[in-house]
Formats: structure tokens, sequence, C-alpha cells
């Protein structure tokens, strides 16, 4: 008789009659907001959506100027450019993230230089960034990946001590606190991303965040053509901050701006957020104390410093030798198929990921021969990157974390039933 659903027998969980919570998260008020945009006739261009959106997340992230853009690849560049990060430039990043948090970097014809990350959390090892450091170091970009958060007291102390600006990649943790500051309000720049897999979410978008009336200048204007603030586009600037000159404009730029409809949809998902997250974290918590007790199962660390967690995906580390060898690619299809759910692998690292291939781009990014070599990838070694990757990485949307405490005790129920029938897929 077989036991897992994977090799016949019945799943843990039928979605069919128990399905899982759904992502996105919508209701009468989204559709209200987006008739009020389509009847106004005013769809983008600093409307009033965008100006409220923009508020509303500055007050709540805790900082004095929040910009809306188009997406979080976006946000990211536009906040490498208005710190003055260019062409020979280093910018340290962990080697386990989203590509874009490199590719930005060669965008605007800096280094990416990268480095391991903690194994017990996944996010940016501060000794792996001391280490990094050389004269044409300009700036760290921790990541506070899937559930994890970047020990931000050691890198802003190195980012202190070195004169280094930090830009904080927050796609991950829209609400997320470290030490009762909002993760984006601690650096000098955070940048966030509205995908449609994030836990804010207008299918597409992202926005900046800084507490410096300067750099907020520079980030609106590169979101808007060059323009200088316009109005009330710029949350927070006192009166007359242009100094650029009176032609209108004062930078070289792109047209990055979101809609009316995003902000709109945006408005109404920022205040159903808090609990969302509130939900989220019980139920992770809840599923972390059931699986310390699973062979094998090793929940990610939360930093006692970390006062509200904020997640994108749960996640955890599985060790095979527990469960009689079976390898981790074949755990999460077991897992997958009992919980009727995709179960995912961490991101590839950077030095080996199929979507980071500055040298497939000669033509845009081969400056010269020395800038050439230094944007290679596969010059980095980064071993518990790799290792996560290829042995360890288990992770689940964040949408799991919306039902109930039973749903998480399922889960649960299904990594062991996974655990006690491993002989199972060995031979299968």
């Amino acid at each position: 008789m077989k036991n897992l659903a994977l090799t016949g027998g019945k799943s843990t969980r039928d979605v069919k009659t128990n399905p899982w919570p759904q992502w996105p998260i919508w209701g009468p008020e989204e559709e209200k907001a987006l008739l009020e945009v389509l009847h106004s006739g005013v769809w983008s261009y600093n409307g009033p959506k965008e100006t409220e959106f923009n508020k509303r997340f500055a007050e709540f992230t805790g900082v004095r100027h929040a910009i809306c853009a188009v997406n979080g690849t976006v946000t990211l560049q536009i906040a490498l450019e208005a710190l003055g990060i260019g062409l020979g430039d280093e910018v340290i990043i962990p080697g386990l993230t989203w590509q874009a948090t490199a590719a930005t970097v060669i965008d605007v014809n800096a280094i990416p230089v990268l480095v391991d990350v903690m194994e017990d959390t996944w996010c940016i090892d501060p000794e792996a960034v001391r280490k990094a450091i050389t004269p044409k170091t300009k700036a760290i970009v921790p990541v506070h990946l899937y559930g994890g958060f970047a020990d931000m007291d050691a890198i802003m102390e190195i980012a202190h001590e070195h004169d280094l600006f930090v830009i904080e990649d927050c796609a991950h943790k829209h609400g997320g606190e470290w030490k009762g500051k909002k993760a984006g309000s601690i650096g000098d720049v955070g940048s966030f991303s509205f995908q449609l897999s994030k836990h804010l979410t207008a299918g597409e978008g992202g926005v900046v965040t800084t507490n410096n009336v300067d750099l907020a200048e520079r980030l609106d204007a590169l979101r808007n053509c060059g323009r200088r603030p316009e109005g009330d586009s710029l949350i927070g600037a006192d009166k007359g901050i242009g100094t650029y000159g009176d032609d209108g404009n004062f930078i070289q730029s792109g047209n990055y701006r979101i809609t009316e409809f995003q902000a709109a949809i945006l408005i109404e998902g920022l205040k159903r957020m808090p609990g969302q997250n509130a939900t989220r974290d019980a139920n992770g918590a809840y599923l972390n104390a059931l699986l310390k007790d699973i062979p094998g199962i090793t929940p990610l660390r939360r930093d006692e410093r970390e006062t509200k967690k904020a997640y994108f995906n749960f996640a955890f580390r599985y060790h095979q030798e527990e469960f009689k060898g079976l390898s981790v690619d074949r755990f999460r299809s077991a897992l997958e198929a009992e919980l009727g759910i995709v179960v995912d692998a961490c991101y590839e690292p950077l030095n080996n990921c199929s979507l980071y291939v500055p040298h497939t781009k000669p033509s845009r990014h081969k400056l010269n021969e020395e800038y050439w070599a230094a944007i290679d990838p596969k010059r980095f070694s980064l071993p518990v990157c790799e290792r996560i990757y290829r042995e360890e990485s288990v992770c689940l949307h964040h949408k799991v974390l919306l039902g109930s405490e039973q749903d998480m005790d399922g889960i649960a129920e299904a990594i062991r039933k996974v655990y006690e029938h491993a002989d199972e897929l060995m031979t299968a």
C-alpha cells in the first residue's frame, strides 16, 4: 500500500474541498476606487490617488518621503542613480536574491560584488560584507529575504565606518520592523516591489522611501523624465527646494511613473496589510514551533531584534540525511503533492543564475575589458548560498499563512508524513 500522494496514496489536503487562501485579495473597495479613477479621467501623472498613496505609505513606513515608480527593479535603479553611483563603483549585495538586485547595478555601469549569506536567516552576512570592501565600494544593498531581516545594526555600523550608502531591498518586507523601525526607514533609501506575488500588490509597481529631501527630489525626477518635483508630487518636501536652474529639468531620465489605477488598488491593499501581516506572523510562529519537533527540518532564525514580521515566503531548511537520503528536490515534489500548492526552492545563487547573465549583452555591458571581467558573476564563490539552493531550501508562498492554525497543522502533518514514508520515494 502506498502512503504518499506522489506515489499514489491519498493526499494530506484535498484542495477541491479545502482550498488554500487565494492571492491577491480584493473586494468592493478596490472596485469602487477603480471606477472613481475611470470616471475621473485622471488616469496617471501625479494624480490624487498616487499622491494619497505616497503620503499613506510614507506615514506607514515612518519616513518623510515615499515615491512610486513602475516596478521594484526601477526603484532599485533610481536609488543607485540618485546616490551618484556609476561607472566602476562597487556595490555589495547578497548572492541569494532576485536577479534585479544585481542587474540594476550593472544598468548604472557599477559593479555588483556578490557575498555570501547567513545560513540561518538567508540574509547577507555582515562579516562577508566587511571582507568585500575595497576603495571602490560605494554602497551595500541588504536584502530582507522571504521572512528574514538583514542584520541592520551590523550593516549600518559597517556603512558608517566606511562612509557607504545603504539601500534596503525591501521587496519582501512591507511592514516588517527592526527594533521598532520599519523596513525601508533604516538605510539611506528603501526599495519596495508591488509585483503580483508580493504581500502588497497592484499587479506591478514599486516605491522608494527616504528621509533625505535632496535624495527625494532626485528620485522623484528620475521616475518622471528628469522633471523637478511638481505641485504635491513630492510628499513632505519644503516648497521651493529646487536649486537646479529655471529650465524645469535637471537630470536625464525616462518615464517610470505608475497609473492612478495602480495607486487606487494600493491604497486599499495598504489598509488591509497590517492585519494580514499579523495573521501571517502568528501562523508563521505557530508553524515554526511545530517544525522544531520534526527531524531533519530547521526553521529559519527569527532575530529577537525583529519586532514585526513580514513574510513573502514561509521558508525552512531541509536536511536530507534525516530523510533517509531523500533529495530536497524529491522532498519538495512530495510535499507539493500532499498539500496541493507550489513548493519552491529559494532563488538561484547569482553566481550561477540563469536570469543573471550580463555577458549575454556585450553591446551594452562590455564597456572595457576590466569592467567586463568585473561583472562576471562566476568569479564569486558563494558556498552557503549554493548549499541552501541545492540541498536545503523549501519555500511556500505567503498566502498559506493567511489560513488557520488547522492549516498550519496540516502543513506539519504533511512534512511528518513524508519523513515517515521517505523510503517510498527512494524506490518509486
